[in-house]
């Protein structure tokens, strides 16, 4: 392990903790950043373990809700109901991406072009959502009917197209289906929870073989630093989309699309 190991280690966690919750696609940024820094990374178990930093980091920050979740699940309607739409708006994404996970992987580790089309796409898409005059239906998470979570659940099925963004989906989703951008954003990180554990633990099942104990040290640092990128991302970002809306992820998504594609022609040429 180098110097230049851990410092391409402390960025790559920068990177994935600060994108993981923010509706920009952090494949994205992990691709874009990993090419540019040179970073190889055998089965791409960094990147699974680090995403297991951001995860914990949004836990922690939701502990205490969390944890009056858990105890009033037993006896509260209000909890039971929100714990089912939370499953039900997970079931899409977690049937189709374990349906489809190889092909998935494959295009998504391997098409810079197709991301960074995306990533421009969607960027334009949030522009869109964001200067539209919506009208919110629904502004308490906890009280999300069923067939607004299963919507929301559908469009997150879109995020298994590279560079769309789990958050960005979601998001777009549930602002279209008649959320407010709070709201929209808070629904966000609670159906994160068990879509990125899912993942995570099936994306360590299929590529674990890959981990050896040469990495353990450059992965631990870029797990570190993803969990304290993350954990101040989770804290701000509520109070930042409701003050600035979802302009300035649309235009930094149109930026970082837009060097992706040079990147990609400038690789192929």
């Amino acid at each position: 392990m180098t110097l230049a190991d851990i410092i391409k280690a402390i960025i790559l966690g920068i990177v994935e903790g600060v994108t993981e919750f923010l509706p920009v696609s952090s494949t994205a940024h992990l691709l874009l950043g990993g090419r540019l820094l040179g970073f190889e990374n055998e089965g791409k178990v960094f990147e699974v373990v680090i995403q297991l930093g951001a995860i914990l980091a949004l836990l922690s920050v939701y502990a205490a809700r969390l944890w009056h979740l858990l105890i009033t699940l037993p006896s509260s309607r209000e909890t039971q109901r929100f714990a089912l739409g939370v499953i039900v708006a997970f079931l899409p994404a977690g049937i189709v991406g374990a349906t489809f996970h190889d092909y998935i992987t494959g295009v998504r580790f391997e098409s810079l072009a197709l991301i960074s089309l995306a990533m421009i796409l969607g960027g334009f898409v949030l522009l869109w959502l964001d200067r539209m005059p919506l009208t919110p239906r629904h502004t308490d998470v906890m009280a999300f009917p069923l067939r607004l979570c299963l919507g929301i659940g559908l469009f997150q099925t879109l995020s298994l197209v590279p560079g769309v963004s789990r958050a960005g989906a979601t998001i777009v989703g549930a602002l279209l289906l008649g959320t407010d951008k709070r709201s929209a954003a808070e629904y966000s990180f609670y159906l994160a929870m068990p879509t990125l554990a899912g993942a995570f633990v099936y994306d360590l099942y299929k590529n674990g073989a890959s981990l050896d104990g040469g990495a353990v040290a450059i992965i631990a640092i870029g797990f570190v630093v993803a969990f304290l990128s993350a954990f101040v991302v989770v804290k701000t970002l509520l109070d930042f989309v409701s003050r600035f809306g979802f302009a300035p992820f649309a235009y930094w998504r149109l930026i970082v699309g837009g060097l992706g594609l040079i990147a990609a022609f400038t690789v192929a040429a």
